[in-house]
């Protein structure tokens, strides 16, 4: 039988500041605070928290082993409870409602955020130790999010894992505010070019970094004019910034 734990005991964080000489251990504790049960298959964990920059070896040539397969079955399960979370909670709005509420709930930048708020952003493997300086944009937080779903629904099932979700991951959000603010700064943008018959048009016009901090520089155009520029670490983010800047420009014409 699993022990739930109080989670206002202790500090995660603090197994690893203390220098204590045990960091499967430590992890363990990390986790159990985190998820509130203790983990039955810590390597689950260590996986979920493993950035593919720090990616090992396995017997397997040519296969290294990192939170990417994790992170792409934690991704459907999280969709998979949202969707049903707002089916249920919505059930007069339309499909394009709750694909939109939905996106915005699972946005990159959210998922950082609230991976930083529950202590992930302490405990990745980066470049084979873990770091507590990378920079705030980056997508690696939120891919470790995911990736820690997914070891919760391999270690405890469904049932656990669409707890954890309801209770400590949409605990971070205001749906009502979700609902009424739309952050779509393209699709707002789109819909006034729409209106106002223009033609509209974005395209990433630059990008620099490496593999792992990819930044991209967005464009748009108006009328076949350039209107305005945004940046971010994907394009889609980029667009988005480019969009917003457009949107202030034209409220200030």
């Amino acid at each position: 039988m699993q022990l739930a734990l109080p989670r206002s005991l202790f500090n995660p964080f603090d197994w690893f500041r203390s220098g204590k000489s045990n960091p499967r251990k430590n992890l363990r504790r990390s986790i159990a605070h985190i998820i509130g049960e203790r983990p039955s298959n810590i390597g689950l964990y260590q996986l979920a928290l493993r950035h593919t920059s720090a990616s090992k070896a396995t017997a397997i040539e040519g296969f290294r082993e990192s939170n990417e397969r994790l992170e792409y079955l934690g991704d459907a399960v999280l969709g998979m409870v949202i969707a049903e979370f707002l089916f249920k909670k919505y059930p007069y709005k339309d499909e394009g409602f709750l694909t939109e509420i939905r996106s915005r709930i699972v946005n990159r930048e959210t998922l950082n955020g609230i991976s930083r708020k529950i202590g992930l952003d302490h405990l990745i493997e980066y470049d084979g130790s873990r770091t507590r300086s990378l920079p705030a944009r980056t997508s690696m937080y939120g891919d470790a999010l995911e990736a820690l779903v997914g070891a919760v629904y391999l270690d405890k099932g469904f049932r656990f894992s669409r707890q954890f979700i309801l209770k400590e991951l949409l605990s971070h959000y205001d749906i009502d505010s979700v609902v009424q603010n739309n952050i779509n700064f393209k699709s707002r943008l789109i819909e006034w070019a729409q209106r106002a018959g223009k033609e509209i048009r974005f395209e990433i016009i630059s990008e620099k970094g490496n593999s792992h901090f990819r930044e991209f520089i967005a464009q748009v155009t108006i009328n076949d004019e350039q209107f305005a520029v945004g940046s971010g670490y994907s394009k889609k983010k980029a667009e988005q910034a480019a969009a917003e800047k457009a949107l202030e420009l034209l409220n200030a014409q």
